[in-house]
């Protein structure tokens, strides 16, 4: 079975999010860190070169193949900011509703800005789906 491409690093997030170019993603990065490490109660890491998760759950495929993956996570992207914060849970749906400018993908949110969404929406948003992963998927040790 293939290793997963994206793992769980030593890499330093400090050093990642100062790399950010454009100063108001940069800001908006670190305001992300601050709302799902509050969320979490978790620190951030590195997966891979270029997301930043928060805590750790193991999913399982139908097939029976299983991985790891942070709870909550972001990423800056060229286009835009990409938050993996949605996971099918209980009021998910009404919560987006009320979130602001996005577009999404089944376990994405994509902006442009973090001005863009509605911030006391998007704690409650990355506490339902922490709330979502923990209740459905055996949480792991942090490494």
């Amino acid at each position: 079975m293939a290793e997963p491409k994206t793992k769980q690093t030593n890499a330093s997030v400090e050093d990642f999010i100062n790399t950010v170019k454009d100063e108001q993603t940069r800001d908006d990065c670190w305001a992300v860190v601050k709302l799902m490490q509050d969320a979490t109660k978790a620190e951030p890491k590195m997966w891979g070169p270029s997301i930043v998760g928060f805590g750790l759950y193991t999913y399982k495929y139908a097939s029976g193949k299983t991985g790891d993956w942070p709870l909550v996570g972001f990423s800056p992207r060229k286009q835009n900011l990409t938050l993996y914060v949605t996971s099918g849970g209980d009021g998910e749906d009404e919560l987006l509703e009320k979130l602001g400018t996005f577009t999404r993908s089944k376990a994405c949110i994509y902006v442009k800005r973090l001005s863009d969404l509605h911030l006391p929406t998007l704690k409650k948003l990355i506490t339902a789906s922490i709330k979502h992963l923990r209740k459905t998927y055996p949480l792991k040790k942090e490494k």
